[in-house]
């Protein structure tokens, strides 16, 4: 359990300010976080498996399929320079 002291070197570590009205509220709260997680390590979990994921889930897939039109021809038709089908910028970095 988590008394003034533990908590005042917790609040002083994570450079918190807990004041004196939420001191007790907030002793209170992890006591009942550390209580809880003491319940959780008594489960036995001899033989179960690990999962990734609480849900059986697999993403459904799409067939990979074109749906547009090509139009790089007429993007292109309006950049000031291009070459072999890419676009040319000014040199930034040399």
């Amino acid at each position: 359990m988590i008394d003034n002291t533990q908590l005042n070197q917790i609040a002083y570590l994570s450079k918190l300010s807990i004041d004196g009205d939420a001191l007790n509220a907030t002793i209170k709260d992890l006591n009942n976080i550390l209580t809880l997680v003491e319940q959780l390590g008594e489960i036995d979990t001899d033989g179960i498996i690990p999962m990734a994921h609480p849900l059986h889930m697999t993403q459904r897939l799409r067939e990979d399929k074109v749906t547009e039109d090509d139009k790089s021809k007429i993007f292109q038709s309006i950049a000031p320079k291009i070459d072999k089908q890419y676009y040319l910028v000014p040199t930034v970095i040399e």
